[in-house]
């Protein structure tokens, strides 16, 4: 089984190709450029030297969200389209816990953060077991200071990852104190080959029934339901 992962929820554009329980290439960048250019050519790009088509796809993988709303949107439709075009499911995977997959040795929780601004983030827990992270607390948009008081009784050592890291380290490392570990900068970006892993199990869906978790409606959206309340 042949596997293509595509993730934009972020500036980390990846993609991947997976086959038998092996990563066959991957593609990262981590780069405040327009993923709407991009995409398409670093898919090609990676299929070319693998010797891969995407005829030989049997799944499409891609981040489902939260994350930016622009880069969501580019990923899954790129995806839809390929999983309709090609008739072949469609398998959504959290932005936060491919991010989260980067700890998965880590003898703790798994917090990763993505920054929403104005002091909030979109954040998961998860913890492993064995190989595989568990969920602990869903995916959610938390004011980070609300985040870390739900993490404080915690008796447990807490690793951040996540490009919000740099953003609210000194806040997390005053209120948890030495339990606050900060992922490296290698480990804090999403690896578009773990959406491969986490896809060759799920049954994934049709591509027409697909749809991103923002978690968050954007901006607009917010402003323009608050004016037309009484509507």
């Amino acid at each position: 089984m042949i596997i293509l992962g595509i993730d934009t929820s972020n500036d980390t554009l990846g993609v991947s190709l997976w086959r038998d329980q092996a990563v066959v290439g991957e593609f990262i960048t981590n780069l405040k450029k327009n993923h709407s250019i991009r995409l398409l050519p670093a898919i090609a790009d990676l299929m070319k030297p693998c010797d891969i088509t995407p005829q030989d796809l049997a799944k499409i993988a891609v981040a489902e969200g939260p994350g930016s709303y622009t880069g969501l949107r580019i990923g899954v439709t790129v995806a839809k389209t390929m999983a309709w075009d090609l008739k072949i499911p469609l398998v959504g995977v959290s932005s936060l816990e491919l991010m989260a997959q980067n700890g998965r040795f880590f003898d703790g929780l798994v917090v990763p953060i993505m920054d929403a601004r104005r002091g909030n983030v979109y954040a998961g827990v998860y913890k492993a077991q064995g190989e595989t992270m568990v969920a602990k607390k869903a995916d959610g948009h938390h004011a980070f200071a609300d985040l870390l008081q739900t993490l404080a009784p915690l008796n447990e050592r807490i690793l951040f990852i996540g490009d919000a890291v740099t953003a609210f380290a000194t806040e997390a490392a005053e209120a948890l104190g030495d339990r606050a570990i900060f992922a490296k900068e290698a480990l804090r970006y999403p690896r578009p080959a773990f959406l491969g892993e986490l896809a060759s199990e799920a049954q994934g869906v049709d591509a027409h029934s697909f749809v991103p978790k923002y978690l968050k409606l954007a901006e607009a959206e917010s402003k323009w339901l608050e004016a037309n309340r009484d509507v």
